[in-house]
This record gives C-alpha cells, sequence and structure tokens, in this order.
C-alpha cells in the first residue's frame, strides 16, 4: 500500500530579474539631424549652440557632423513627417542669439539658459523640458524600493524558516483552559457534553502558521498504552480561541496519510490545504469544525513494502493501540472534546483509509464516522504471515459483518474514489464493500471522482462535495 501524495510545499515565488532599461528616457524622440535647405540656416533643437560653436560660444567640441542633403532632396520635420524642399525652408529661429565676435554668449531673456545636451539621444519637442525628480522624489522612490525589497526578503527568510522571520519552534497554546468573566478557568455544566482538558499539558512546538493566525504544532509522544514514541501535529480552527465558544468542546478528526506515513504525516503540510478546507467548509454549512490529530502512521518507513496497516501485529509496534487509544488520549489531555463518539471520527487515504475505516468498524464505541479516500479494503501486509486469526481480526469486511449482526452501534462510512486510480481494483473493491455491507447499522456513501487519480490533492476538494457533509450531520460540536 505504498503511495506518494501529490503537491507538496513549493518555493516562494520568486519574479525573474527585468531587462536593465536601454539608458533612453522615456518621451524622447529618435530621429535623424535637421537640417535647412542648402543656404539656409540649420535648424537646431531647444538650446543647441550653432555648429561649429562649442558651448557657451567655445570651440567647436569634436562632434562630427553628418554631410548635409543634396538639393532637391526630402528634409525631415519633426514629429515624423517628411516633405520635400520648398522654396521657403521650414524651420524655427533657434533659442539663442548668435554672439559677436569676442562676446560671450548671452541667452534670450524668454529662454531658460542653455544646456549641454547629452549626445546620443534624441532631444525633446520643442518647448518641453526634460522630466526632473526633485530629491523629495527620488528620497521618496528609493524609501518605497528599498521597503519593497526588505519585504521580499523578509518573506523567503519566512519561507525558509530563518529567525526572526518565523516562529517556527515556538510553543503553541494549544488546549488552555478558556477563562471566564472573572478570570477563572472555565468550568462545564454538570450534564456538559463537552470535557475540559484533563491534562498534562503537551509541549507543542510550531511548524506553521496559517493566514488565519491559527498554528500547526508538533509534540513527540509516548504512548502509555502501545508503549510507541512518535509525532503528533495538531491544528485548531479558528473558532476555537472565539470566546463565543469558551465553554464549548469540538469534535476531533484523525486524519491519517497513506504510504508509509512516516517519518511525517503529509496533511501537517499546508500546500494539500486540508485545514483552510475545514474552515471553509464549516463557514459554508457542510462541516463541523474539527480539531485535527495528525499522527504518523507506522513505526518506520515503508522499506521493501514492509508495512504494518495500521494494526496490533504480533511482534511489532502495537499501531493500532497507538491511533485508537494514545492518540484520543492526547486530544482529550489538551483540548475541549465532546465527550460522546459523536465527537470522533477519522480521515484518511489509502493506506491511511485502510485503517481508519478499519478503526470505525472494530471501535464503534469510540468513533462514529470515518472518510476513507481510495481504500484498501482488506489488510495485506506482509507481517501479518503466521497471524490468521488476528488479520481477520483487523479485516474490515469481517468487521463490517459482526458490526451487522450485532445491530449496532451506527457507524456512518464516506467512501470517494477516483475512476483513475493507479490500483484498477480499488473502484470495483470500493463498490462491492459498500453494496455488501450497506445495511443495519452500516451507513455508506460512495463519490466517484472523475477523472481522479490516487493522491490527495484529488481527495481533498472532493471532501466538501459529499463526504465531509454525510458525517457532519450525524456529529456534534461544538457543544456545551
Amino acid at each position: 500500500m505504498s503511495y506518494e501524495p501529490d503537491g507538496q510545499d513549493q518555493p516562494p515565488y520568486r519574479p525573474e530579474g527585468q531587462q536593465p532599461h536601454s539608458g533612453r528616457q522615456q518621451g524622447r524622440q529618435q530621429g535623424p539631424p535637421q537640417y535647412a535647405p542648402q543656404g539656409g540656416r540649420p535648424q537646431q533643437p531647444y538650446g543647441r549652440p550653432p555648429q561649429g560653436a562649442g558651448p557657451y560660444g567655445g570651440p567647436p567640441q569634436g562632434r562630427p557632423q553628418p554631410p548635409r542633403p543634396a538639393q532637391g532632396q526630402d528634409q525631415y520635420r519633426p514629429g515624423g513627417f517628411d516633405e520635400p524642399t520648398q522654396a521657403q525652408p521650414r524651420y524655427e529661429q533657434p533659442d539663442y542669439d548668435r554672439p559677436r565676435p569676442g562676446q560671450a554668449y548671452q541667452p534670450r531673456h524668454d529662454q531658460p539658459p542653455y544646456e549641454q545636451p547629452q549626445y546620443g539621444y534624441a532631444e525633446p519637442p520643442y518647448g518641453e523640458e526634460p522630466p526632473r525628480r526633485s530629491k523629495a522624489k527620488r528620497w521618496i522612490v528609493t524609501g518605497v524600493a528599498v521597503l519593497a525589497l526588505g519585504g521580499i526578503a523578509a518573506g523567503a527568510m519566512a519561507y525558509f524558516e530563518i529567525p526572526p522571520f518565523t516562529d517556527k519552534g515556538k510553543d503553541v497554546s494549544f488546549g488552555q483552559p478558556a477563562g471566564d468573566k472573572n478570570g477563572g478557568a472555565a468550568k462545564p455544566a454538570p450534564n456538559s457534553k463537552m470535557s475540559m482538558p484533563t491534562g498534562p499539558k503537551t509541549d507543542f512546538k510550531n511548524t506553521s502558521t496559517l493566514s488565519d493566525g491559527t498554528q500547526i504544532g508538533v509534540a513527540t509522544v509516548t504512548g502509555k498504552k502501545s508503549g510507541f514514541t512518535g509525532k503528533v501535529w495538531v491544528w485548531a480552527p479558528k473558532e476555537y480561541n472565539d470566546p463565543q465558544f469558551a465553554k464549548s468542546g469540538f469534535p476531533v478528526m484523525i486524519a491519517l496519510p497513506g504510504g508509509a506515513g512516516y517519518p511525517n504525516n503529509y496533511w501537517m503540510g499546508t500546500d494539500l490545504g486540508l485545514q483552510t478546507s475545514i474552515s471553509k467548509w464549516y463557514h459554508e454549512g457542510k462541516g463541523k469544525p474539527f480539531i485535527l490529530a495528525m499522527p504518523v502512521l507506522n513505526p518506520g518507513p515503508d522499506d521493501k513494502g514492509v508495512y504494518w496497516d495500521g494494526s496490533d501485529i504480533p511482534g511489532q509496534p502495537k499501531m493500532g493501540t497507538w491511533l485508537t487509544e494514545d492518540v484520543p488520549d492526547l486530544m482529550r489531555e489538551n483540548f475541549r472534546t465532546v465527550k460522546s463518539r459523536d465527537g470522533w471520527a477519522f480521515m484518511g487515504s489509502s493506506t491511511g483509509g485502510f485503517a481508519g475505516l478499519k478503526a470505525v468498524l472494530k471501535h464503534p464505541d469510540k468513533f462514529k464516522a470515518v472518510i476513507a479516500s481510495g481504500p484498501d479494503i482488506v489488510p495485506d501486509s506482509s507481517l501479518w504471515k503466521g497471524y490468521d486469526k488476528e488479520k481477520a481480526e483487523n479485516n474490515p469486511e469481517l468487521l463490517a459483518k459482526q458490526l451487522i449482526d450485532k445491530k449496532g452501534p451506527d457507524v456512518y462510512l464516506a467512501f470517494q474514489v477516483g475512476d483513475n486510480e493507479s490500483n484498477k481494483k480499488t473502484l470495483p473493491d470500493v463498490q462491492k464493500f459498500v453494496q455488501t455491507y450497506t445495511k443495519g447499522p452500516i451507513h455508506t456513501s460512495l463519490r466517484v471522482i472523475p477523472g481522479g487519480q490516487h493522491n490527495a490533492k484529488t481527495y481533498v476538494p472532493n471532501m466538501g462535495m459529499g463526504p465531509m457533509e454525510f458525517i457532519s450531520k450525524v456529529m456534534e460540536g461544538p457543544v456545551e
């Protein structure tokens, strides 16, 4: 039951470097030099000294002068139009008075002082000043650019978890009793459906902070009943810390991954959007505001096809007890939860779907519902070899038959399977299970995902299109 999730975290988008500017100012015209007809005075742009003279009447600057066009040849006019030569030349009086011999250049009284042109650029049209930036404006532009670059750098450093731009590793105060108006711990009513955190408090550390301010925390836990030590990631919706729900217990969903599910549970990553989807579905009226518990599924890597089926296989770590006893105990110790099984459910894909399905059918007194996406239906770990009796006790088909024979309690099994699963037996096997065991206390729904593949990116969006509503209608929370 090997499974690799699709769609892991990607580094933040970085725009490619912009091409450097050519150096030309915007709004300047390009074009050949301007000439008057033969024998006429040359047409000069604004502020340029006469041909043959340097600035302010000084010597020539050595700029080569192109030859004059032959008589009768088309002349160039500013604005981009060519006209044939006329009897009277088309030019305007230059913006200077030609100095007499020995007299320094004097600008005209109605024109601004002459400025040395920057050769290599076309000059602005007559009567227009090239744009100039004040020092204040330049400082503002520079400041904005620095702030923008600083913001980009801070975002990148936060993404790559470089202090102090990240809160990863800081304590997360999950499950702290909400204070009442007098500053004391909120106490439930004697007949309350909710359970206050029992303690001891677990030291959760932040791994991610979502856009709504909620956090995903992680702790390494040693199960008191299984003896197994592993990581558990937890997340609570924003409503959990809302004063409106200070005395409310919240439903818990234990989310299991596919594949090995070790050393990480991929639901703890934000790229698959499970946490934001839980909040979205709640506000749309499609789901409950579940607290998520995301434990490791197996005690080691999925090496050479060896996995543990989320079960207590003789001689192996007790992963069944870990998932159905130790993880729920951890949540009760740290969170306000629902006392009854009406606030407890599983969710999983592939191997995790099998483990969640089997847990609900084996412990219907503790869990009421499951969303199983692309699950296996029967245990198939090679570690079951020689333990046929124990293997049968963890077979969902046999467990379903026993529950029907006992006539309860009622459980709600929501399946979703893609019609393009990598294992072509997955959909037929689930369909057969639904047809065979949907009776008495077993209630089922099946969503076939058109074009759906065997990956988490297929399953998460489709959970809100039926499976989440199916189980939420029969579950409770928040409750007082």
